[in-house]
């Protein structure tokens, strides 16, 4: 959430702005719920691949794809195409979270109980996993950022639905994910955002301000993390993949252990990005702009 946001109550401006907003998106999700899931996810790409490359997000994510893949550089105008088409089929497909077709491939490794960790990426349609999972009774709760436009995030809340425990990222959202884990729960986070409070880990090759709390979490509750990947095989299609849980450190050095994990987490985004770019979501402020 922004800083403009917090505390002070907003501008008559702001929140005129935030109802046009949200009149906005309640029309949008409205248009695609008429429509079929793979209808609906088809026209999203499609307006998304038009409209997304005059944003100013086009820019950042050139300059994201230069950084990370320079070795690519001949795909970079593909590969920015795929993922506003993604980004646009993903927000379309939130009309439909109830209706997507989703298998599921390495089950064995998803916990049956907690404490455990299922940590993720904005890859494909990150929104379709609780549901999956929940499909195969997995109660799974998630800490998420909300929109600071707060109509909008009503909106979102009430498209998402499970009835899953969420928790706000912020002090109160932790104490509630603690608890949360401490009372045997399953939780899901995505690790692949900027936190200018977490730590500095490698990622494509440059050190980025990486979540810590998912590192953190593992270490306190000694407990699995299992990688869990999404891949988008069509319109309102999807793949998720679970993977080995991933090695807990155990130095004697909390620092270095947290260190060591989140590299580690970082790694495997890394690797699924690297093999399908066009599923991940370039246009985040990822890396520092001393590493552009």
């Amino acid at each position: 959430m922004s800083g403009a946001s917090r505390g002070a109550a907003p501008s008559p401006g702001r929140r005129l702005s935030w109802l046009f907003e949200a009149f906005l998106a309640r029309a949008a999700l409205s248009v695609f719920a008429a429509l079929p899931p793979a209808a609906a996810s088809r026209l999203g790409a499609r307006l998304a691949r038009l409209f997304g490359p005059l944003l100013a997000a086009q820019r950042r994510g050139a300059a994201n794809l230069h950084l990370a893949l320079p070795e690519r550089a001949a795909e970079h105008p593909a590969i920015l195409s795929a993922a506003w088409a993604n980004l646009g089929a993903t927000v379309a497909e939130l009309a439909h979270l109830d209706r997507l077709a989703i298998e599921i491939e390495g089950a064995e490794h998803l916990p049956a109980t907690g404490p455990a960790l299922l940590v993720s990426a904005h890859l494909a349609n990150w929104e379709a996993l609780p549901g999956a999972l929940l499909a195969r009774g997995i109660a799974m709760g998630a800490i998420y950022r909300a929109p600071d436009n707060p109509r909008v995030a009503a909106l979102l809340a009430r498209r998402r639905g499970h009835g899953l425990p969420m928790f706000p990222k912020g002090a109160a959202g932790a104490r509630g994910a603690l608890r949360f884990m401490a009372e045997g729960g399953i939780l899901g986070l995505l690790a692949d955002q900027k936190m200018n409070d977490g730590i500095a880990a490698p990622f494509f090759g440059h050190l980025a301000m990486t979540p810590a709390a998912p590192a953190a979490l593992a270490l306190r509750f000694r407990c699995p993390v299992v990688p869990g990947r999404v891949e988008r095989l069509g319109p309102a299609r999807f793949r998720v993949t679970a993977e080995p849980p991933l090695m807990l450190p155990d130095s004697g050095d909390r620092a270095a252990d947290l260190a060591a994990l989140t590299g580690a987490i970082n790694a495997r985004i890394e690797a699924w990005i690297r093999a399908r770019p066009g599923d991940w979501l370039w246009f985040h402020r990822r890396w520092p702009k001393s590493a552009r």
